[in-house]
C-alpha cells in the first residue's frame, strides 16, 4: 500500500491530545481547521491518521455523548 506524504497542514498542525487519554499516553490526538477533522494515534504519530469532514467528526461526538 503507498502511504500518501503528510499536506503542509499536518506538518505544521497542532495536535491536542484527548482529555480522556491514560499516564501511558495511549490515547487520540486530534488537529482541525475550518472544513476537517485528522485523528490519530499517539503512539504512531507519525503516521497519518484519518481526516473526515468537519461535520462528520461532530456527528460522531454527537452520538457518543448520547451512549
Amino acid at each position: 500500500m503507498n502511504e500518501r506524504q503528510p499536506t503542509p497542514y499536518l506538518i505544521t498542525a497542532r495536535w491536542h491530545k484527548s482529555s480522556y487519554s491514560a499516564a501511558n499516553n495511549e490515547c487520540v490526538e486530534v488537529a482541525h481547521d475550518a472544513a476537517h477533522v485528522n485523528i490519530r494515534d499517539s503512539k504512531a504519530s507519525g503516521h497519518h491518521g484519518l481526516t473526515v469532514s468537519a461535520d462528520a467528526f461532530t456527528s460522531f461526538v454527537t452520538g457518543l455523548k448520547g451512549q
